[in-house]
Formats: structure tokens, sequence, C-alpha cells
């Protein structure tokens, strides 16, 4: 087995370039991609909100795929497909070629990113796994502030068709030769048992919840997951101008700055200090921290240490429900059809975040910034109830059982 530390940096690698070249890259281009298609940006970016609801009605085949053939096979199939979907977009003649390329772009992106590779951590030692899926997301975070600037260094010199032609090359040559090497270190789950289906008492890693308990449990992460990630979705594809509306002015830059470091921050944080504390806990404290940093904002702004504070803190929830994505269905279900799980959660968030950017925009063009961002606390603040709920099950089947749980060290 190879170093875990080797691993998780051989894999943080791949997430830079998969979360970089297939997702953050695009905005940088998005007003090139409209002048030389002859479209509008708001189309362009409605095309790429379409290719993200591909993506997420994707999810569910990819988690299926990486429990039956191993997470390391998928993604390294997902990063070879990745780069003949850039080709493409980058050859595409028209809007409707362009439209195709962008949804292979983002489906082929469900097979490379978060879901496949927090599977892939399971499946090489579950045991381990939170921790790891912790440094993960640590490393991942600079997938946005790496991308950003090279993109932008790329496009001055080529055009962007030119640009997805490198972002395809780098896929081929160093995102799937990643994948098949820790394909090598992995396994699949062999016997996957049917739905309402008990699997070999072998094989079987149950969680901490109880049968009776996980229906209600699932719902209540699938509302709570989609809930936070419409909120983070709308905030950050509207920071800059709901922080210019509410007094900011051009101070709104400056301090949108501040979220991709205190996300980082609050993983390092998490990684040093938050051990020892239950998934469903951090999840609650995730979900808590973002919809009190648009409070902050409503109740100061345009007061810009207010501002500086909210950032901050919707940097730190933001990153640690990264983390909680993967290891919250690890701790309640255990590892057994991981990745099927977690692609049916992922599929459901993605589809919601998909429609948050619009839903946002007619609410603050209908009846205001402040109400606007007075919906997104109020369905963040929904979220707390759900992850609440969870971790009042996770508190009952603690008190109810005396088995020995799953170790997460």
């Amino acid at each position: 087995m190879a170093d875990s530390r080797l691993i998780v940096a051989a894999l943080g690698l791949s997430q830079i370039i998969g979360y970089g070249t297939l997702y953050y890259g695009f905005s940088v281009l998005a007003p090139q991609m409209a002048e030389d298609l002859a479209w509008s940006k708001e189309w362009v970016f409605g095309a790429f909100s379409l290719a993200l609801l591909a993506g997420g009605l994707a999810a569910p085949f990819s988690g299926r795929w990486v429990d039956r053939f191993g997470a390391g096979r998928v993604m390294t199939s997902g990063s070879v497909a990745a780069a003949l979907a850039l080709i493409f977009c980058a050859c595409a003649p028209g809007k409707v070629s362009f439209v195709v390329g962008l949804a292979a772009i983002e489906v082929a992106s469900s097979f490379v990113q978060y879901s496949a590779a927090f599977a892939l951590l399971v499946q090489i030692d579950h045991e381990r796994a939170p921790r790891n899926i912790t440094y993960l997301t640590l490393i991942a975070g600079f997938a946005s502030t790496l991308l950003w600037p090279i993109t932008a260094a790329l496009q001055a010199q080529m055009s962007w068709r030119d640009v997805y032609l490198v972002f395809a090359a780098v896929n081929l040559l160093i995102g799937a030769p990643i994948h098949f090497w820790l394909s090598t270190l992995s396994s699949p789950n062999k016997a996957l048992p049917k739905d309402g289906e008990e699997g070999p008492a072998s094989t079987q890693q149950p969680g901490l919840l109880s049968p009776a308990q996980r229906p209600k449990a699932f719902l209540l992460m699938v509302i709570g997951f989609s809930l936070l990630s419409f909120v983070n979705t709308a905030t950050l594809a509207h920071m800059l101008p709901a922080l210019a509306a509410l007094g900011l002015g051009a101070m709104g830059v400056l301090v949108s700055t501040l979220f991709g470091p205190a996300q980082v921050l609050s993983r390092l944080i998490n990684m040093i200090f938050g051990t020892n504390l239950p998934a469903p806990s951090l999840a609650l404290v995730a979900a808590v921290l973002e919809p009190l940093a648009l409070v902050i904002l409503l109740a100061s702004a345009p007061w810009i240490p207010g501002a500086v504070a909210f950032s901050i803190i919707f940097g730190l929830g933001s990153g640690l429900s990264s983390i909680v994505q993967g290891t919250l269905p690890l701790y309640l279900f255990g590892k057994d059809g991981y990745g099927a799980l977690i692609g049916r959660v992922t599929a459901v968030r993605l589809v919601v975040s998909a429609t948050a950017p619009f839903v946002f925009a007619f609410v603050m063009e209908s009846i205001g910034i402040a109400s606007a961002v007075f919906l997104t606390v109020v369905l963040g603040i929904a979220s707390n109830a759900a992850f609440l709920w969870i971790c009042r099950l996770a508190t009952e089947s603690r008190a109810a059982t005396t088995s020995v749980l799953p170790k997460f060290s």
C-alpha cells in the first residue's frame, strides 16, 4: 500500500485539474466565448447552467459505476472523457455544438470530481477516509486560486479554444495517469445489495444508523445538502453585484477575495482541531455559519468590517460543507454502496444548485437585494433544521446500540 500522504497529494492534484479546467476556468473564458459565438454572456452562462444540470443528472450513474468497477477506473475513464469533451467543445463550430460540448464536459466532471474522489479514498482505506477527505479538500481548495490566474494568463496568449485544448492535454497527460495509478490501489464493492436487501454479512459495514432510521436520515441529508448548496451557489454567483447593491461599491471586490482563503482556513482548522467532532455536528456547524454570515451582511451593510466578517464566516462555512459532503454519508451509512449513495445525494444537490443563480437574480430584480438575501437566510435556517434532526438521530442511535462503531481517525 502506497503512503496515504502520497495518495492524497496525487488525488489533490487531480482535483485541482478537474475543478480548475472543467469548472473554474469557464468563468474567465466566458466573455471571449460569447464574443466568438456572437452570443450574449447571459446566454453563455445559461448554457453553462444547463451543462451543470446534465452533470448533476449523471451523478447517480457515476456513483453506481464507482461501486461496481472501482472509483479509480471510473476516474481514469472520466479523465479521458473530459479531454475528449474539451476537444469537442474547442472545435465546436456553432452554438448548438458548443452547448453539447459544455454538457459533455460537465457530465465527465461527475466522474472525476469530489464524489468519485471521496469514494476512491473510502475504497482505498475506509477507516482513514474521513481524515483523508479533509486533507483532500484542503488541497483542492486551491483550484480556483491557481486556475483563475493561469487561465487568464493563457487567454492573454491564445484563444479560448486553444486554452480548452491545453486543458484537454492536462486531463489526458496528468489526470488520467494519476487516476490509473490510484485504480491499482483500490477495489470496488464486489457484492452490492439491491435496494431494500442486505449484503453479505462478511462485507457489511452498516455505519451508525439502524435500518429503520436510514430512510429518514437520507431524506434529511438530501434536503440539508441541497438547501446549503443553494445558499452557497446563489451567494457566490451574485456576491460582487450583491455587495455593490448593498453599498460596498469597489470595496466589494476586495472583500470577496477573503472568501477563498477563509474556505481553505476552515479545512485546516478542522484538520488540526476537529478530529474528534462527529460528522453530523460538523455538518450543523457548516449549516449555521453560512446563513449567519448573510445575517451579519444584512445587519451591517454598508459597514466594511461587517462585510469582511461576512466574507470570512461564509468562507469558513463553505469550506466545512465540502468536507461533510463526503464524511457525513460515510459516518451515517457506512462504506458499502457509498459511491451510489453519494451519487444520489450529489445529483439532487447539483440540480438544486443549478437553479440558484437564476432564482436569486429573479428575486433580486423583483423585490430587491435585501429580500433576496433574506430568502437565502431562511433556506439556510431550514438546512440547519435538517442537520439538527440528523444529529438527534445519531445521538439516539449511539445511545441505543452497544455494538462497535466504525473507527474514524
